[in-house]
């Protein structure tokens, strides 16, 4: 795999499932960190369109929430309480960003991200997760993989409008 000027790298054509699998979900994650790069905390902060909560800041703190939701919490059955929201504030990973530290957001992400890699290492695709997910059974590691790849997939598209309408930047 060779890194492209954005620091991503994308996965080989020809390589194991896992191989794969953490691939994409790595690619996507250098995705959501390349569209932050070089902006202001203002910037980061920035609200897409009215009444939309989303910034990418707060897309940062939904993916942290995301993250560590699924692997620690649903695959590993680690106590994750919510960093951000909370039955009072279902949205508060976009709300409340005014007071908000970028970079402590930044360190929850990358911690978020080391974790879930910590808990997934190791493990065959096959793994059922330790918890059962909101009563809906206990989900693959397969499936935790293929729907965090989707997740910031769909996150990514909002996170390339924002930047655009913060300054115009573009790209894949």
């Amino acid at each position: 795999m060779s890194a492209s000027e954005n620091g991503r790298f994308e996965p080989p054509y020809d390589c194991d499932e896992t191989t794969m699998l953490v691939g994409w979900l790595d690619y996507h994650r250098a995705t959501l960190l390349w569209k932050c790069a070089d902006l202001s905390e203002e910037q980061l902060k920035a609200r897409s369109v009215e009444p939309s909560p989303m910034s990418l800041l707060g897309l940062v703190r939904h993916m942290t929430e995301v993250e560590r939701s699924w692997f620690g919490r649903t695959f590993a059955g680690r106590d994750r309480p919510p960093l951000y929201y909370s039955d009072a504030d279902p949205d508060g990973d976009f709300d409340s960003l005014d007071s908000v530290s970028v970079a402590d957001a930044c360190a929850a992400f990358d911690d978020a991200v080391e974790e879930s890699r910590a808990v997934a290492a190791d493990e065959d695709p096959d793994a059922l997760s330790a918890a059962n997910h909101h009563g809906e059974g206990h989900p693959s590691l397969r499936w935790i993989y293929t729907h965090m790849i989707e997740e910031y997939a769909r996150h990514n598209g909002h996170a390339d409008f924002l930047r655009e309408r913060i300054d115009g930047s573009t790209g894949d």
